[in-house]
């Protein structure tokens, strides 16, 4: 069997993770857009527990599940697929592999505050990206500016706080992020009211 962890983060949140590199060898398959579409495939259908669904895109290239209520997000990086399914609200997940190049880069998505928090150091440069991924993949639409739209507040732990703020949108979410191997996942448990 291939290399896949599913998760129960609680009664509405799962999360399926692929080895893409393994999946790859067993399923022999060389082209990484090939890859990364049957990897998907083979996750959601251990995440739905079947085969029978109908993936899509909405025109902004978010991904859904037709006739499913469920709701879904995909994120790749390099090895790594990760998709998150949630059964009541909206939902993001964002995987990044762990580099220094982040920081080459890191005036571009983050604002002063989350510069000065993030001290240069590349573990906290890629969680904050990612987190700011996850929550552009909860907002669904392209006009978002990473430093003028999405917030994340200083963490300590493994919770994070984050905002999307666009024309009359303010909504804050509890986020989640962990290490797993030489990546960063973090993901959206909940909208916070």
């Amino acid at each position: 069997m291939f290399v896949i962890e599913i998760r129960e983060i609680n009664p509405d949140v799962t999360i399926g993770i692929l080895d893409l590199k393994v999946y790859a060898e067993r399923q022999n398959l060389a082209v990484k857009r090939d890859i990364e579409r049957a990897g998907t495939r083979e996750l959601l259908k251990n995440l739905l527990g079947t085969p029978d669904f109908e993936l899509c895109y909405t025109p902004e290239n978010k991904p859904y599940l037709k006739n499913l209520s469920l709701h879904i997000s995909i994120s790749h990086s390099h090895e790594k697929l990760v998709v998150i399914c949630n059964k009541k609200a909206n939902t993001g997940i964002d995987i990044e592999l762990l580099r220094d190049k982040v920081r080459n880069i890191q005036h571009k998505y983050l604002s002063e505050r989350e510069i000065r928090f993030a001290a240069n150091d590349p573990d906290r440069l890629v969680t904050l990206w990612a987190a700011k991924e996850a929550l552009y993949k909860v907002y669904g639409l392209k006009e978002v500016e990473f430093i003028k739209n999405l917030f994340i507040e200083e963490y300590s732990g493994a919770e994070i706080n984050g905002r999307i703020e666009i024309k009359n949108i303010n909504k804050s979410y509890k986020l989640i992020h962990e290490k797993i191997d030489d990546y960063k996942m973090v993901y959206v448990l909940h909208e916070i009211h």
